[in-house]
């Protein structure tokens, strides 16, 4: 598949699995909303994540694939929600006239950079996050329960987990440098005209890390808003 590459294949094929074993086809089908309409805007955006690793599809589908096999409708929606909303937000966000800006301080910064948000990208992230609850919300399985209560904690995590990895990536994420051209980079090990060095953040800390963070966190006030709005 054009989306994938052999190792995000198989795990892919795993993430699937696990999903429908704990929450069948409708797990499976809130699975694939995110997978197909992240690719198809990563694909329209011209972005260089369209062929996704095994390890982008752990870090994005893992933690809904952990909480679809404990059988957690809730939480396994509001980790794809957060999910759905970060990639939604980067793929639109790209399409923003204006530059972005730093969600600590506000500062421009370049396009690409972690951290940096647009009106155009929150938006559209905002409306993945909604769209994906939605769904969650027309696919639940029996019992049902309040609407309006899932469809707001569900929309809230997937909001919420968008929100960390912008902040993750602005404050914690690791940032590489090439000494002898100044080249950015995200991951550790890399080599440009020299082997790369950290400049800020932590090490182990790359996007596909803090893409996991994010869908923890979705998941998390999926699991609280749950538990508190009962």
């Amino acid at each position: 598949m054009k989306w994938l590459t052999g190792g995000g294949f198989v795990a892919a094929g795993i993430v699937g699995a696990a999903v429908v074993v704990g929450l069948s086809w409708r797990g499976l089908a809130l699975l694939l909303a995110f997978f197909v309409t992240g690719s198809l805007l990563t694909q329209a955006s011209g972005g260089e994540g369209g062929r996704r690793t095994a390890r982008q599809v752990i870090a994005n589908g893992g933690v809904a694939a952990a909480a679809a096999l404990a059988g957690w409708w809730p939480v396994t929606a509001g980790a794809l929600a957060a999910a759905t909303a970060d990639t939604w937000a980067t793929e639109i966000g790209s399409f923003s006239p204006t530059p972005p800006r730093l969600i600590t301080s506000g500062a421009i910064v370049s396009r690409g950079t972690s951290g940096g948000i647009t009106l155009l990208g929150t938006m559209g992230g905002l409306a993945g996050a909604i769209g994906l609850a939605a769904l969650a919300l027309l696919l639940r399985p029996a019992p049902r329960g309040d609407s309006i209560r899932e469809l707001v904690v569900v929309g809230t995590a997937g909001a919420t987990g968008m929100f960390a990895d912008s902040l993750l990536g602005a404050t914690r994420q690791g940032v590489f440098e090439c000494p002898a051209c100044g080249g950015r980079f995200e991951r550790a090990g890399a080599l440009c005209h020299e082997p790369v060095r950290r400049i800020r953040g932590w090490a182990l800390l790359d996007n596909d890390a803090v893409n996991l963070a994010a869908t923890l966190v979705g998941a998390a006030v999926a699991a609280l808003g749950s538990r508190l709005w009962r």
